[in-house]
């Protein structure tokens, strides 16, 4: 009996305070951990990380993202990491590539003597590489490095989005584009894998809501500066593109590759990972994360600003206000993402992130006002600010560091699907059910996939409080 009671007491002191992989190791045949099948159940981790004035220990304890964040731990702030300032600097980059350029499209279009559907090719193009290459972008990280093809697609991103500027035809503008979204998708896929393989608990939610926060604030101010450039000349916004190679001559300097045993290669890791990333739980994840783009995209971006002019008369500027404040909104709760992380679990944010969804877009029908309609739109910002980074952190904690470039990934083909298919999808039904009934239906999806998000999220609670039992 005093063995069990003894055995019993280790075993809980392992899982609180594992630092070092041959504690986990130890954990993980104690069967406290499935992290051979590529999903940790429970562990602790001390990063050290060089940032340019001694080593910087940043200590955090991680459960299930089911349950609440431990509070407990006073990890060292990582703002001053050159990692998060390399990451948060090159997604600050990345809306360069579609909210810079959509102002200035009857600017090209002109400058070509094209149609307008030929110059919305610059979108489309943009989009469709990250949907079929992410995959592939995240599988080559976890095989050659996030360093590596984080500071490969920095140059590539600048210089093809710099050379759009002297592109001699529309055609060379269009492969340029492909390119640049090929490059695009990479550091979207390293930056928030960088994240998760950096931090832990309530540490790598806040860390990653700043990153979307800055994600969105880059995406509300672009659109102006590209408007203005536009005025002088139609390629003068893309020589913006070039701030790139400076980051990534820093990163060079700078950026170190986080040290984790690089997973299976070949057919071994495509078999982890279909194994893994075929579960429910993945497929809820990454459900949630293409259903926010699709009623994001669709709902809000596309249908709204028609439904604003057709019915009120609101003006363009107008229109961008109201949309401004959804992204205000967002910005603000994306950056206390990690303090909303301490009380709710990621599947408890991503749920209630969906139930700001269907709130906003149901006031939409139901305050069919300009005013109700702003008000709602700040909600849908609210639901964005605490959905959108709890969905990378939950698929963060779902797998081992060697699939988590693969995984993530694949949520970032997700997102890129709900973008395109959003407003194509939204208009199509618009024309036939009007505006206010589609908003009704979006509001009850959205609330349908809040409780879904929260039972998986109760069930996987049950199911990490049982493993946590002691025998």
């Amino acid at each position: 009996m005093f063995a069990t009671v003894c055995h019993s007491d280790v075993v809980s002191h392992v899982v609180r305070q594992v630092a070092s992989r041959e504690q986990l190791r130890h954990a993980l045949k104690q069967g406290l951990t499935d992290e051979a099948n590529g999903i940790p159940v429970v562990r602790s981790t001390v990063v050290r990380e060089t940032n340019g004035q001694g080593d910087l220990d940043m200590t955090s304890n991680t459960t299930d993202s089911t349950s609440p964040q431990s509070t407990e731990s006073k990890p060292t702030s990582p703002w001053r990491s050159p990692t998060v300032q390399i990451v948060l600097a090159a997604t600050l980059l990345a809306p360069l590539g579609v909210p810079l350029v959509s102002p200035t499209l009857p600017v090209f279009r002109d400058a070509f003597g094209i149609s307008d559907a030929q110059a919305s090719l610059l979108i489309s193009t943009y989009f469709l590489v990250g949907i079929v290459l992410s995959p592939f972008i995240g599988m080559l990280a976890d095989r050659i490095g996030r360093r590596t093809v984080l500071i490969g697609g920095l140059v590539v991103f600048s210089l093809s989005g710099g050379a759009i500027a002297v592109a001699p035809s529309f055609e060379a503008v269009l492969a340029l584009r492909l390119i640049g979204g090929t490059a695009a998708a990479g550091i979207f896929i390293t930056t928030v894998t960088l994240i998760g393989d950096t931090f832990e608990g309530t540490q790598r939610n806040a860390v990653l809501g700043m990153n979307n926060a800055v994600l969105s604030a880059g995406a509300a101010i672009f659109p102006l500066v590209g408007g203005a450039l536009a005025t002088v000349s139609w390629n003068v916004p893309y020589f913006a593109y070039l701030v790139g190679l400076p980051l990534a001559l820093y990163a060079v300097r700078h950026l170190e590759e986080p040290s984790h045993e690089r997973d299976s290669q070949g057919i071994a890791y495509l078999r982890r990972a279909v194994r893994v990333l075929s579960g429910t739980d993945a497929l809820v994840l990454y459900g949630a994360a293409c259903m926010t783009e699709l009623l994001l995209f669709g709902a809000v971006v596309t249908i709204m600003p028609f439904l604003l002019e057709g019915n009120f008369g609101m003006s363009a500027l107008a229109i961008g206000i109201v949309l401004a404040i959804s992204e205000t909104s967002s910005v603000v709760v994306s950056a206390k993402n990690g303090w909303f992380a301490r009380y709710l679990s990621n599947y408890g944010l991503i749920a209630v992130g969906f139930a700001c969804y269907a709130v906003g877009l149901f006031g939409a029908w139901l305050v069919p006002t300009p005013v109700g309609i702003t008000l709602s739109m700040l909600v849908f910002g609210v639901g964005l600010g605490l959905s959108m980074p709890a969905v990378d952190a939950a698929i963060s904690d779902l797998v081992s560091a060697g699939l988590r470039g693969g995984a993530l990934s694949l949520r970032n083909s997700t997102t890129f699907l709900g973008r395109s298919a959003g407003p194509v999808v939204f208009t199509g039904i618009a024309a036939i059910t009007g505006y206010y009934p589609l908003f009704v239906a979006s509001a009850v999806v959205a609330l349908a996939i809040a409780l879904s998000v929260l039972s998986m999220g109760v069930i996987r609670a049950r199911r990490v409080t049982h493993v946590e039992e002691p025998a």
